[in-house]
């Protein structure tokens, strides 16, 4: 297409939309671009998901977020975003994946799995939710093993391994367990670790009463079709098992950051360089927002304390 954009913004998530009304609002012209649906990560949340943020905090652009909740679920979640972008008629393609961004004479070429665009500054707010961390064990390729979560019920009656101690592995175990598996929790730490207020009592007093199985200072060290091997400070345990749940993180898409320009930083962190005034990165007029400026660090950023990245990111292309 000729039209050059002002702001091309990729990942069309509540920041990707925050960046998009602050630069409507600015009078830039602006596109978004995201490869699944509105908020795709969202969508592709747990179907009981509760925000630890109220809902107040998730506000972008100055609208109210309603919600019957004291935090807001995901349901709420999806059809607030979705309102937002409906009123304010955002300006967005969806199922539309950036594959390239290049810089020439000042403009960035953008190029999708649909078309190709220009545009003078490039936001990327993709967040980390698409890549998960691997255990790096042997049969964690079987289909069995499941790197994300949805619906408790289809684990009725299952016998379940759940791979973490933070708040995706909590809710895994008690929505499951209270579906009717069975659940055993593999804790690597001495201890629960992050865990929504509300929530960790509930699980504690299960792992006590016996409820649900949960092994700590332990580990995963091999999955077979029908079995697991677990490694406890007593030594290695093989119990059977149909599911299981590796709630270990994810990560950016740290490839598509490397190919595109943005320098990362040498450590395990794998910190993308960027401004904190302004949020531009190495590369000029290219900028990050939300979740993704945290590399490996994917528990720093959350909705409400990165909005203001698209504040300071207009305002710094305002300036220019």
């Amino acid at each position: 297409m000729n039209d050059t954009f002002d702001i091309l913004i990729v990942g069309g998530g509540p920041i990707g939309l925050a960046c998009g009304l602050e630069a409507k609002n600015a009078g830039l012209s602006y596109i978004i671009i995201e490869k699944g649906t509105i908020t795709n990560s969202l969508f592709h949340y747990p179907l009981n998901m509760t925000f630890f943020s109220t809902a107040d905090r998730l506000e972008i652009g100055g609208f109210p977020f309603p919600s019957i909740h004291a935090k807001p679920n995901r349901s709420e979640a999806l059809e607030y975003y979705r309102r937002v972008a409906d009123v304010e008629q955002l300006n967005i393609r969806l199922f539309e994946e950036v594959t390239g961004i290049a810089q020439e004479e000042k403009v960035y070429h953008v190029n999708t799995s649909k078309a190709k665009y220009k545009a003078r500054h490039v936001i990327v707010a993709t967040g980390f939710y698409d890549i998960p961390n691997k255990l790096g064990i042997a049969g964690e390729d079987l289909p069995k093993v499941r790197h994300y979560y949805y619906d408790p019920h289809f684990y009725y009656k299952q016998k379940i391994v759940v791979v973490g101690a933070n708040n995706s592995s909590a809710d895994v175990a008690l929505e499951t367990w209270r579906k009717g598996a069975n659940v055993t929790m593999v804790v690597r730490e001495g201890e629960l670790g992050r865990i929504k207020y509300w929530t960790k009592p509930d699980l504690e007093n299960r792992i006590a009463e016996g409820s649900i199985k949960a092994y700590f200072n332990s580990s995963l060290t091999e999955v077979r079709e029908q079995e697991v091997d677990i490694q406890t400070p007593d030594g290695k345990l093989t119990i059977p098992n149909d599911y299981v749940m590796a709630m270990t993180g994810y990560q950016p898409n740290f490839p598509f950051l490397e190919k595109i320009g943005v320098k990362l930083s040498d450590d395990f962190f794998r910190h993308p360089y960027h401004n904190p005034e302004t949020m531009e990165t190495n590369m000029p007029g290219l900028y990050l927002a939300g979740v993704v400026c945290g590399g490996m660090e994917t528990h720093v950023w959350f909705i409400e304390n990165s909005r203001e990245h698209a504040v300071k990111i207009v305002r710094d292309i305002l300036k220019k």
